[in-house]
């Protein structure tokens, strides 16, 4: 197990699954530029190493993530739109990573997760709540219009009208209506959520992970994509992953009626 902790950010790697918890509790983990930069650089490494399975990623104290930290947002004003603009970018870095490594992605949101923390979150593959939750785009309320992607996800998520409400009416959504709506995947209680979605990520890291890289790329692909591309896309990939060691121990195990054991590769 390694384990690292920088006062923005902890991070943890065990049984093949690598934690980042956003660690500004007092601030309901908004963020800042260090544990921006802090978290895309874990992120490049673990993108690219074969002992991670899966990224688990979620807030210390009572907040998932409450959006950009508005004291340093006014310490940027004498910044050029230019200047401001290549940092928004850089930033932004965050959500695309977790919509894009070849690991599974899963956001623990255990609090509050409003404007670009609702944007990390539905970036990542899956969301997993606590039963507490809150979520709120909160945007309107300072007289932004959105950003780390929220739109997009959004929009394909629950559809123009739906996001458009979330949007420009603001309201703060509970646990229960995102899970009801599809904005989350599961609820847990809080004393419960990081243990669950724990055994979900080992669940995940211990399968076979050649197969989920591509049915993670292929999923993101059909938002954009048309069908006969689709089809050919899947064409390629099933049949990649029919070369792994991992789709060779699946038949064998299924003709020998036991558990497969797989090995990622």
């Amino acid at each position: 197990m390694t384990v690292a902790t920088a006062d923005v950010l902890h991070v943890e790697v065990a049984h093949r699954v690598a934690t980042l918890t956003f660690n500004r509790p007092e601030k309901l983990n908004a963020l800042s530029t260090e544990l921006i930069q802090a978290s895309i650089l874990h992120l490049k490494a673990w993108a690219l190493d074969p002992e991670v399975g899966a990224v688990i990623v979620t807030g210390a104290g009572r907040a998932f993530c409450a959006g950009g930290d508005v004291s340093q947002m006014a310490s940027a004003t004498g910044s050029t739109f230019e200047q401001r603009l290549d940092t928004l970018r850089a930033g932004q870095e965050l959500s695309w990573l977790l919509y894009a490594i070849p690991k599974l992605t899963i956001a623990a949101v255990n609090g509050y997760a409003m404007g670009a923390g609702l944007g990390i979150a539905l970036s990542c593959d899956l969301r997993i709540a606590a039963e507490g939750a809150r979520f709120g785009t909160a945007y309107a309320q300072v007289g932004f219009g959105g950003d780390y992607g929220i739109s997009w996800q959004l929009t394909r998520l629950l559809g123009p009208a739906k996001a458009k409400e979330l949007f420009i009416l603001g309201d703060v959504i509970d646990a229960a209506e995102a899970l009801r709506i599809g904005l989350v995947n599961r609820l847990y209680p809080p004393e419960t959520l990081l243990t669950e979605v724990r055994a979900l990520a080992e669940r995940v890291a211990a399968g076979p992970l050649v197969s989920f890289r591509y049915m993670k790329e292929n999923v993101n692909l059909a938002m954009t994509s048309d069908f006969r591309s689709m089809l050919d896309r899947e064409a390629m990939t099933h049949l990649r992953c029919g070369e792994t060691e991992d789709h060779r121990e699946g038949v064998a195990a299924f003709k020998e009626k036991r558990p497969p054991r797989f090995q990622g590769r």
